[in-house]
């Protein structure tokens, strides 16, 4: 069974995270900047939300709110969904499938790790079944 740390062994070891007095337009500029879809909302080394692109679509744009004056801590999801380094790749499509979320903080004793994300996980999948092709191909004709 392939787990979390295995995937998260192939990923850049990179947190980008704000505090909860971040406005959402600063926070959305470091997401373009970083190229990322989400951001964790950090206190020191506390989580306390992750906030999305779908979070910006649903709770700045649809309701009318200034991305300027909304602090990040108002539209913020907090207490997320997370995973540790030990959980399997299995549990974390399952969350993210019965959940509808596309990303997972990953949290060992405490301690936020990083992120993974749909396209992390779908693009490991790939990756180790085509390993697994490549191995069963070699033993057939081997």
């Amino acid at each position: 069974m392939k787990t979390v740390k295995q995937l998260f062994d192939t990923k850049k070891a990179a947190i980008f995270s704000v505090t909860e007095h971040t406005s959402v337009y600063d926070s959305l500029k470091i997401m373009t900047e970083k190229n990322i879809s989400a951001l964790l909302i950090m206190d020191g080394d506390k989580l306390l939300g992750i906030f999305t692109e779908r979070d910006y679509a649903r709770k700045i744009v649809l309701q009318g709110k200034s991305s300027k004056e909304t602090m990040i801590a108002a539209v913020m999801t907090a207490d997320p969904f997370g995973v540790s380094l030990s959980d399997s790749i299995d549990k974390c499509m399952s969350m993210m499938t019965e959940k509808h979320i596309r990303h997972l903080p990953i949290v060992e004793e405490g301690e936020v790790k990083g992120m993974v994300s749909i396209g992390d996980v779908v693009k490991y999948i790939i990756a180790d079944q085509k390993e697994t092709i490549s191995h069963l191909e070699s033993y057939i004709s081997g």
